[in-house]
């Protein structure tokens, strides 16, 4: 096609990239593939056969459509980003943290359509093709991309008036005394309290006086008072700085698990995807160092009130 539209070997090997005998043999090949003479050759000119305007009629538009589809896709990998994008997020996370960062990314990529799922199930790419995940935890699946954003946080948690009236834990052990809340993951088990207690990981099932498989219901049912319960640290930090939460035990806070950001593949990444990724990592790095600026400030208040108490 590129011969017919140069209208010589020589130009139609500049523009392609290749040398001028390259597209020769090209040609060459093709018509011995077919049993016909294609091209009608002279020293200065290049014209079709007969046979070669019926096959140049016949391929033309396909070709036309590859080469229109190949430029669309460039554009789509090296142009200004636009398309869809297609989010997976737990519910708690996305709720809190990825839904309200959206509209500033739309803000900057305004041709970039989002569509968010939530859902505590992990998420399945293929079918149920998602482009990008949000993920909580450690990551074991080695055929995804993962990149973490921040740690992930876990913080003890009881309401003012419960520590208030039934005390807070100074050990692990003593969460056997205590009213606690635990949460049921998408696969209906439960989720296992994680500490660090002296270099080792060390995870608790305690016994629950409620199990709710939502995070934001056990979030409620820990600021009405009914208990105590492991949570994020996005659910805590701002009510933590507001005084309707009191956290325990920091020195066994897990430090070995995350929130990820999860892609397939690092190759060929459309432009959409990069910016994205890189626009949600930045944001969700501010509101987490703005998240721990408080929860220190917060512990800090209640050593202070506690030392003042104790005076």
């Amino acid at each position: 096609m590129t011969v017919v539209a140069e209208g010589s070997f020589s130009k139609a090997g500049e523009r392609l990239g290749i040398g001028r005998s390259a597209v020769s043999r090209g040609v060459q090949k093709l018509e011995s593939h077919l049993g016909a003479r294609l091209l009608s050759r002279t020293t200065r000119s290049v014209a079709l056969t007969p046979e070669g305007e019926i096959f140049h009629a016949r391929c033309h538009p396909g070709i036309a459509h590859i080469s229109q589809a190949i430029e669309d896709l460039r554009d789509l990998r090296d142009g200004p980003p636009r398309g869809s994008l297609r989010i997976c997020a737990a519910v708690g996370f996305g709720r809190r943290v990825v839904a309200p960062l959206l509209r500033d990314f739309q803000a900057c990529y305004p041709d970039i359509e989002l569509d968010l799922l939530l859902s505590d199930a992990p998420a399945d790419f293929i079918s149920e093709r998602i482009d990008i995940s949000f993920r909580n935890g450690r990551m074991e699946d080695s055929q995804i991309v993962a990149r973490q954003i921040v740690p992930m946080q876990m913080l003890l948690c009881a309401s003012p008036d419960y520590a208030k009236s039934r005390g807070m834990p100074q050990a692990l052990e003593d969460l056997a005394q205590h009213d606690c809340i635990n949460f049921r993951l998408a696969s209906g088990r439960l989720c296992e309290w994680e500490f660090k207690v002296q270099g080792e990981s060390r995870r608790i099932t305690p016994a629950a006086r409620i199990t709710f498989n939502d995070a934001e219901l056990v979030l409620q049912a820990v600021l009405e008072g009914q208990g105590i319960a492991q949570l994020e640290g996005y659910q805590a930090c701002e009510l933590l700085r507001q005084g309707r939460l009191v956290s325990c035990l920091p020195q066994f806070a897990p430090e070995d698990s995350g929130h990820f950001i999860c892609y397939l593949s690092r190759k060929h990444l459309p432009s959409r995807i990069r910016v994205f990724v890189d626009h949600m990592t930045a944001a969700i790095r501010a509101l987490q160092l703005q998240c721990a600026g408080e929860f220190f400030a917060a512990e800090a208040r209640a050593a202070i009130d506690s030392m003042a108490s104790t005076d």
